[in-house]
């Protein structure tokens, strides 16, 4: 929304306050809420405190800092003139850098001065749209960190990018929260009517597309917020107009009266995705949906009775798990050849409550004559097996539910007006007074399962919109065969080709009132006797004008009305054409023709045949082109203990409690926000209470997204921690602080040379650390091009924890002392630059808001523009930054220090450390001698190094390892350990080394050794065989000097 236009100031108005002056006043009120909240903590203090007690000493540098306040105006540029703060606060962090990237138009594609994409290439995500149901939860979080890194990181690389954000309308569950919300009210929308509901509706949507904004901004992610798209916006409504038309006149979409699920609960209709079926092992007492709480029925039980055969007093058993349906019976089917029933063909029996006359009809595709009693009743307008055999008969099909659940005229009067459950438990009863009741057993099977309402689906016919999915789905089959579809893990590819070569009609229509109302009219001609069931006696229309005018040819010069269809249309139908409708088809637009088709599509396993299915058969049908070439499933989050997030388990944690912290109480507060009743406000408690005892901590976004990356290796769930989460802001300070030291190594003098490539003034550490920094960067980029993100975060997490933080950092210190040459100086800071400029950038895409905080602090290179660090190069591996031999070298060094450091810890040394390096060759003695300065930074506690060439020159009274067959490390320890103790660990690692000793030599005795081992192998064997020699040498000379030092 733009700003509005300035007038200039009436008379006697204050003037406008220009950009310095509004800075100085943020400032002052910065200022003047310190001075308040320190005099108001002085004075609670002075209030609570005991008379005559003494003011409390403040500790030296604990004072409190100020909870933080954003003072930078929306938009603007944050001012990091101030010094860094003590520690890493994210929340102050974080404050104003995404108003600044999204004032300035960073998130907009980056085109060439023509007007064309970069020649780097272009990459383009449809974001998944997010229900308006409600607020984000963890698992959107994951999308958005997944998406986002992909999004920076191909914007770092140069290319022209676009994050096209969006919010779906999400029919059903959209309208059930609103539904259940007025129900609270004692309000249904029946009471509203559709028009004043639907508002309703609309303003719930605004309300939650709002709070998801937020929630989508503070996450971080890019999105190009000035192509924001929603599934009922007028552009993508004339989408989905344009396909339902199109489709029908291409004969794929049409109109037919069949078998649907049903459910009672939503009154709609659903998809068989939207369906679950739910296993059970036998007799199993099930509460249902729209009953009492208290009632219970029975399901995964199998009821056998009689039916009594007309004209005579023969019986025939059927058996069956829904017994009420038998009030929709219209045949009983027999196997052709069973022997039993070949007298019957032909005939027919009695129903015990109707006046029906139900045939005896064979059937082998239905019947199994070892299954049962080979008898099998049929309800063809509520079973779908028995459908298909009322088609192949020619049955009489007999609806006996309305939509409310209840049985209607043609279940009998005894039964009209029960609802469907108790009907079950009446029918029974009615059989065993008849005395045609047989038994009830157990019988393992699974029901169908409403996903929204958790509703038993009822299959009833309807008269509904189909779209025939076998053509499209022989046609995506096909392109994904040839390559044009790269779908992973390797998992839901299997998945995929399961699902589309099994794929059946898609029934589109649902009895709702919010969605998009089908764009077809019933053609009602003035005297003519019509069935609405009937797809002949409809038309469609991308406007009403032409509508009408299909219309006027139908009625052929007869009056006539047009009805409009009051059903609305799946959901799923207007995703399906997400990555080209929020481009603008079915118009031709720049946008269509610049970024489609998006080059991956990123989103759970969990909707891929909901979603990612739909929009690859209606994009290929519609556009001829593969909507992505490249499909990634993400893991599905769950919690700690690995089950589902569920509301009422209190488990489902709102990204923002993360990124903020959340004390307990207001987590509990938070679950009366939703439409939970009171029982499962209580166990949702427990739960939170259970998981989160002292709430949730304040972790940042950029931990929350450098965590989720870190979980997602490939796997289909992921167990969601808080305290790992915790970690990684431990990480984002470590970061924090490590580039607050380095830059007080970058002094006032400074300057980065202009460019980062090598001078050939670098020490051994700074070759060896760029060396790092170079295979980091290669790693990095190749995992995120594998899209393996885990991989990819624990590349720049050990680089920064482990080499750069650990080593580096550490090492340049004495290079950088006042005893170091300028040379040296200016060659250690311009490494440490080059390693938090670079380190930064490899970090950004997975940690935006602190990578860039820190990046506005560091100097520019001379020459250097960019005005952000997501406008910045991502560092790819580059081949002057290669020092292999620096790597072995400094490898061999700090191998050294941690055998010290290893040494100092075994004998609990843990000050004055004097350690000696023994190297038996020139090269090798040499190196140790020139990093000297480097071992001692590393060592904490060392007073000295000192290199020898021979075992004379370790003094008596040290403990010893072997580093390699020609360098050992010794630290004294003489006077500091039990020489007794010291003597038995001699032993036991002598009659261990000599054991090893003789295995290897026993290999290499064998005759065939030289023929038959792999050379690879021999030169590994020998390594160990010389590594033992020298380790059993150095244990027999300390075995002697503890001896002769007792």
């Amino acid at each position: 929304m733009s700003e509005p236009a300035s007038t200039p100031a009436p008379e006697g108005a204050a003037a406008p306050i220009t950009k310095s002056a509004e800075k100085k006043l943020a400032k002052k009120k910065e200022n003047e809420a310190r001075l308040a909240l320190k005099a108001a903590k002085a004075a609670k203090a002075a209030a609570t405190a005991p008379a005559g007690e003494k003011k409390a000493k403040k500790e030296k540098g604990k004072e409190e800092e100020a909870p933080f306040v954003n003072t930078t105006p929306k938009g603007e540029k944050k001012d990091l003139s101030d010094p860094m703060a003590s520690g890493y606060n994210p929340i102050a962090v974080e404050a104003a850098w995404y108003d600044w990237w999204d004032a300035q138009g960073y998130f907009a594609p980056q085109l060439t001065e023509d007007g064309q994409i970069k020649p780097e290439g272009v990459f383009v995500i449809p974001s998944p749209p997010p229900n308006v149901t409600g607020s984000l939860h963890i698992g959107h979080a994951l999308t958005v960190a997944i998406q986002d890194c992909l999004v920076r990181w191909n914007r770092m690389l140069g290319k022209t990018t676009l994050f096209v954000p969006g919010f779906d309308h999400a029919g059903i569950s959209t309208q059930s929260v609103v539904e259940k919300r007025l129900y609270k009210t004692g309000v249904t929308r029946h009471d509203l009517g559709r028009e004043t509901f639907v508002e309703k509706v609309w303003e719930w949507k605004e309300d939650y597309q709002g709070r998801i904004t937020n929630q989508l901004r503070r996450l971080g992610g890019s999105y190009d917020w000035n192509r924001v798209a929603f599934t009922m916006d007028e552009r993508l409504s004339k989408a989905v107009v344009e396909t339902f038309c199109r489709l029908h006149e291409d004969g794929v979409l049409y109109r037919a009266n069949r078998l649907v699920n049903w459910c009672v609960k939503m009154n709609t209709t659903l998809s068989n995705l939207e369906v679950e079926q739910k296993q059970l092992e036998g007799r199993t007492m099930l509460n249902v949906p729209g009953y009492d709480i208290k009632e219970k029925f029975e399901f995964g039980a199998i009821t056998s009775f009689a039916y009594p055969i007309e004209g005579s007093d023969e019986r025939i058993i059927v058996a069956t798990t829904r017994p009420e349906t038998m009030l929709g019976d219209t045949a009983i089917a027999v196997h052709p050849q069973d022997p039993r029933y070949k007298h019957l063909h032909g005939k027919f029996a009695k129903h015990p409550f109707l006046d029906r006359r139900i045939p005896i009809v064979t059937d082998d595709i239905v019947v199994d004559m070892e299954f049962g009693t080979g008898a099998v009743k049929i309800t063809p307008a509520h079973d779908p097996n028995d459908y298909e055999v009322g088609i192949r008969h020619n049955l009489e099909f007999i609806n006996i539910l309305n939509d409310d659940g209840t049985f209607n005229e043609n279940a009998g009067a005894k039964f009209k007006g029960m609802k469907r459950f108790h009907a079950r438990v009446a029918v029974v009863q009615a059989l065993k007074d008849l005395g045609l009741y047989v038994e009830t057993k157990d019988n393992p099977m699974q029901i169908p399962i409403c996903l929204k309402s958790g509703d038993i689906i009822e299959p009833i016919l309807k008269p509904q919109w189909w779209v025939n999915c076998k053509p499209l789905a022989d046609e995506a089959l096909k392109r994904t065969r040839d390559g044009e579809l790269y779908i992973s893990p390797k998992a839901s590819e299997a998945e995929w080709y399961r699902w589309l070569e099994g794929i059946q009609d898609w029934c589109i229509s649902r009895q709702l009132w919010w969605g998009h109302r089908c764009p077809a009219y019933f053609v009602k001609i003035e005297g003519a006797e019509q069935d609405r069931n009937d797809g002949k006696n409809w038309v469609v229309g991308r406007t009403l004008e032409q509508a009408t005018e299909r219309a006027e040819k139908l009625a052929n010069g007869a009056k006539f009305t047009l009805e409009q269809d009051e059903d609305v249309l799946d959901t799923w139908f207007s995703s399906g054409l997400w990555p080209m409708s929020i481009m603008g088809w079915p118009e031709q637009t720049p946008d269509l023709k610049m970024f489609y088709p998006s080059s991956i599509l990123e989103t759970g396993w969990d909707i891929l045949f909901f979603w990612v299915a739909r929009m690859v058969l209606l994009g290929v049908k519609l556009t001829g082109k593969m909507p992505f070439p490249e499909v990634l499933c993400h893991a599905m989050i769950r919690d700690a203990h690995g089950r589902k997030m569920s509301k009422s388990l209190g488990n489902v944690i709102d990204p923002l409690d993360v990124i903020q912290g959340l004390d307990l109480e207001a987590l509990h507060a938070k679950l009366y926000e939703g439409n939970l009743d009171e029982r499962e406000i209580t166990k949702a408690k427990a739960g939170q209470k259970k998981d989160f005892p002292k709430g949730i901590p304040q972790c940042g976004t950029d931990a929350l997204r450098f965590a989720l990356c870190a979980y997602s290796g490939g796997g289909r769930d992921i167990n969601l921690e808080i305290l790992r989460v915790e970690g990684y802001r431990k990480f984002c300070n470590k970061i924090f602080n490590a580039t607050k030291f380095a830059m007080l190594k970058l002094d006032e003098k400074f300057v980065p040379e202009p460019s980062a490539k090598a001078t050939g003034n670098e020490s051994l550490v700074e070759k060896w650390i760029l060396h790092k920094l170079n295979l980091a960067a290669g790693e990095i980029n190749k995992q995120l091009a594998d899209r393996n993100f885990m991989n990819a975060t624990s590349a720049a997490y050990n680089f920064w924890l482990y080499e750069l933080c650990d080593v580096y950092i550490e090492a340049m210190k004495p290079m950088t002392d006042e005893s170091a040459s300028e040379t040296t100086c200016r060659s250690a800071q311009q490494t440490l630059y080059t390693c938090l400029d670079h380190g930064l950038r490899l970090l950004h895409p997975f940690m935006p808001y602190v990578t860039e905080e820190l990046w506005q602090r560091l100097p520019r290179r001379p020459n250097d523009p960019t005005p952000s660090i997501m406008l910045s190069k991502f560092p790819v591996f580059d081949k002057s930054f290669e020092f292999a031999d620096a790597e072995h070298q400094f490898d061999l060094v700090f191998a050294a220090i941690k055998s010290s450091r290893g040494l100092a810890a075994s004998y609990n040394i843990q000050q004055n450390l004097h350690v000696y390096v023994r190297a038996q060759n020139d090269s090798e003695a040499e190196l140790f001698q020139s990093q000297v300065p480097t071992f001692l930074a590393l060592t904490k506690n060392c007073k000295s190094v000192e290199v020898v060439r021979d075992i004379a020159g370790v003094p008596s009274g040290c403990g010893s390892e072997v580093l390699t067959p020609t360098i050992f490390v010794h630290v004294l320890v003489r006077g500091q350990v039990d020489i007794e103790s010291e003597l038995v660990k001699c032993e036991k690692k002598l009659a261990l080394a000599r054991m090893n000793l003789s295995k290897i030599v026993k290999i290499e005795s064998q005759e065939d050794y030289e023929s038959t081992v792999p050379p690879n192998v021999r030169l590994a064997n020998e390594e160990k065989r010389k590594t033992l020699e020298a380790d059993i040498e150095l244990l027999e000379h300390s075995t002697e000097m503890f001896t002769q030092m007792k």
